[in-house]
């Protein structure tokens, strides 16, 4: 339910259509000077430098890239004000992407924080001006001990940008504030440049959806990322049958074991085939102490790993004209391990 700012029954003002339009022209304008700021970032990464110059932003970038793929250790994400802020968006992406890192404060960092910082570590700074002072420890202890420093910054003259290993020019854009002053344009170059080494990291190190999965339990993307493997039924709540046993047998197991479908395997365990409620009902005007389970069963059914994702099974489940309520999870030799049902999906918040 929305509530109003206003006591009931009282109206709030009625808009002024002359300054809605007048607002949103400006944040029209805001979007625009950031767009043309994330156009000139695009740009730069593809340009080269000519020589004498800094070295054009797409090397170092590649640099970063190496160095951070390499690393022993984490990436330190720092900085401070809006880059600090940016600086621990960065750093949650890439910790929640497969790159181990941590973001240090630069203030407590100068107050024993630097024993956070660790051999085989590296060290993301961001300061747009290059020139924060507050990051001047971090830097010490980055040269002291040796420790591999990549600068994100707008300035190449900067003392940041010239201590450091790597320095990722950011380019000259305006910001959106009409005064020029609010970090806006500068710190929506900085995070889509810290996204962007993030996702190329993530590729680099073939992290996949289960991995992503694995670092994001909680929350409604950690449902989407459940496996199969966390759903099935294992062991003996299967319903499963060899291929000589009888009709009777199979409607007896089907029914003990509700699932609505028997898998059928050989002698050394492989499914070779599944009898579903609708098998059984075609069979019903058969001997049911005659007729086998290999004579009704279907020979191709649609199986699943255990190591898929549950939402990729239930795609699986409905890709068909008539949609089916379970999948086996078969291992590596083709043995069923577990059977997964619709509810299950259902109770999950899957489905």
């Amino acid at each position: 339910m929305t509530h109003s700012a206003f006591p009931d029954g009282i109206a709030g003002p009625a808009p002024d259509q002359d300054r809605t339009s007048s607002d949103i022209d400006a944040a029209c304008q805001v979007l625009a000077s950031e767009s043309d700021g994330l156009s000139r970032l695009a740009a730069a990464l593809r340009a080269t430098g000519s020589e004498g110059e800094m070295p054009a932003l797409g090397t170092a970038f590649s640099r970063a890239v190496e160095a951070f793929s390499a690393l022993a250790g984490r990436v330190v994400v720092t900085g401070i004000g809006k880059s600090g802020h940016v600086g621990r968006k960065i750093q949650s992406t890439l910790a929640s992407t497969g790159t181990p890192s941590v973001f240090v404060h630069p203030s407590e960092a100068s107050h024993g924080d630097l024993g956070m910082i660790q051999a085989g570590d590296a060290i993301l700074a961001l300061s747009n001006s290059g020139e924060t002072p507050e990051l001047a420890d971090i830097v010490a202890h980055a040269r002291r001990f040796g420790l591999p420093l990549t600068a994100m910054t707008a300035r190449a003259d900067s003392t940041l940008a010239q201590a450091a290993d790597i320095a990722l020019i950011l380019p000259q854009a305006p910001e959106a504030c009409p005064m020029g002053l609010a970090p806006t344009t500068s710190s929506t170059m900085q995070m889509a440049l810290g996204d962007a080494l993030a996702v190329v990291l993530l590729d680099r190190r073939s992290f996949t959806a289960t991995d992503f999965g694995i670092f994001h339990p909680g929350g409604r993307l950690g449902i989407r990322l459940r496996r199969v493997d966390d759903l099935m039924h294992r062991g003996t709540a299967m319903p499963i049958g060899t291929p000589d046993i009888t009709l009777r047998q199979v409607i007896m197991e089907m029914t003990h074991k509700a699932f609505g479908c028997m898998g059928v395997i050989t002698p050394d365990g492989r499914l070779c085939g599944l009898i579903t409620d609708g098998d059984l009902r075609r069979a019903l005007d058969r001997d049911l102490e005659r007729t086998l389970a290999a004579d009704i069963m279907n020979t191709s059914p649609l199986t699943t790993r255990p190591d898929a994702l549950a939402a990729d099974a239930l795609r699986l489940m409905n890709a068909r004209t008539r949609p089916i309520t379970s999948l086996f999870a078969l291992d590596e030799s083709g043995a069923p391990i577990g059977i997964l049902h619709v509810h299950d999906l259902l109770r999950a918040g899957i489905a």
